[in-house]
C-alpha cells in the first residue's frame, strides 16, 4: 500500500473548501473532511468534494452505544468516502458494531479507523482530565490492539506511535499520523508533532496535514513539498 498525504480541508463554508481546491489544477489530492465542514454543509459536500475525482477521508470520529453507531456508519455507507473513523474508546462491541453498519449488502466498505489518543493530549492531560494513569504509550497500544481486534483496518495515532503500533498490530495495519508539521513550521496547539519526513522514516502510512498547508502562502507548493518529503 502506498503512503499519501491526507489534506485536513478544515474550512467553514463549501465557498472556502473550494476556493482552496481550486488552486489545485491537474491535482486531485487526498483530502479530509472533518467536523467544521460536515456540520456546515452536510452530506452533499461529501458527494461534491467526491464529483471532483478526490479520495476522501470523513474525519467524524464517531462515539456512543454501538447500535447508535452501527446505524450511523450505516448512513455513512452511502456516501462514497474512502475512510471515516471513530474513537477507540468506545470499546470493542462499538466497533465491531461500526463494521457491520458500514458494510455495504456488496460486501464493500471503506477503510475504518480508530481513533486512540487524540494529539492534543499528552500524558499530564490523561492522567488529571482523564484519570488514565498507564503511559500514553501504553495506552495507545491497547486501544489499536483492540481495534484490530474488532476488525478495523487501522487506527489514527501520533507518528511518534506509529513505529510501535505496527510491531503490535502488523505491518499491514494502517496508521494514519496528524500531527505533523515542517521543520520550520509552527507545531500550534498540537504536543505530539513530527516533520513528514521523520513520519515516512518511522512508518506511518498516512499523514494528515492542515494548517501547514492551507496556511501557506502557497499551498500547492505547500502540499508537493509535503509528497516529495513523506512519498519521495
Amino acid at each position: 500500500m502506498g503512503k499519501d498525504v491526507i489534506i485536513a480541508c478544515d474550512f467553514a463554508s463549501a465557498e472556502q473548501v473550494f476556493g482552496f481546491l481550486d488552486k489545485f489544477t491537474g491535482k486531485k489530492p487526498f483530502v479530509k473532511i472533518g467536523m467544521e465542514l460536515f456540520y456546515a454543509e452536510g452530506p452533499q459536500i461529501v458527494r461534491e468534494i467526491k464529483k471532483r475525482g478526490h479520495k476522501i477521508f470523513l474525519d467524524l470520529k464517531l462515539h456512543d452505544i454501538p447500535n447508535t453507531v452501527k446505524k450511523s456508519m450505516a448512513v455513512l455507507s452511502g456516501l462514497d468516502v474512502d475512510m471515516t473513523n471513530l474513537h477507540a474508546a468506545g470499546t470493542v462491541s462499538m466497533m465491531e458494531a461500526a463494521i457491520e453498519g458500514l458494510t455495504r449488502p456488496d460486501g464493500t466498505r471503506p477503510l475504518l479507523i480508530a481513533v486512540t489518543q487524540l494529539t492534543s493530549t499528552d500524558q499530564e492531560r490523561m492522567e488529571k482530565d482523564l484519570l488514565i494513569r498507564e503511559p500514553i504509550d501504553k495506552v495507545v497500544m491497547h486501544y489499536a490492539a483492540n481495534a484490530k481486534k474488532a476488525g478495523l483496518d487501522g487506527v489514527v495515532c501520533s507518528p511518534l506511535e506509529a513505529g510501535k503500533v505496527h510491531e503490535t498490530c502488523g505491518e499491514d495495519f494502517l496508521t494514519v499520523t496528524p500531527g505533523v508539521r515542517f521543520a520550520d513550521g509552527d507545531v500550534g496547539d498540537q504536543k505530539r508533532v513530527m516533520t513528514p519526513a521523520q513520519a515516512k522514516e518511522i512508518g506511518s502510512d498516512y499523514i494528515v496535514v492542515g494548517r501547514p498547508i492551507t496556511a501557506a502562502e502557497d499551498p500547492v507548493a505547500a502540499y508537493e513539498r509535503c509528497v516529495r518529503e513523506f512519498v519521495g
